[in-house]
């Protein structure tokens, strides 16, 4: 299955993500080794929301994910969701 995991981002995201994005990439990076993570990026024009996509039996990795991500802790996300994504085709789909 795959979530999508959505962030809502503050108005000054750009300005301030600069000394957390090492942080941020690193836990991404680690999410990717594992399996968990697939793709994952802001939106631009405006850069007003990001969209990470996760593979896994259910929504637990992305929402472990967003816990940890400094981008939450340090308020640069108003708001985050998960959602399951049905996907029926593509590149990376397995079924």
């Amino acid at each position: 299955m795959y979530f999508v995991l959505r962030y809502e981002l503050v108005d000054d995201y750009l300005e301030r993500r600069t000394p957390l994005r090492p942080e941020h990439l690193a836990l991404a990076r680690a999410a990717v080794e594992r399996g968990e993570l697939r793709l994952g990026g802001a939106l631009a024009e405006p850069a007003d929301e990001a969209m990470l996509v996760f593979r896994g039996p259910d929504p637990s990795a992305a929402e472990a994910f967003a816990h940890a991500d400094p981008y939450v802790r340090e308020g640069l996300v108003r708001r985050w969701t998960v959602r399951p994504w049905t996907v029926v085709i593509g590149a990376d789909f397995a079924g």
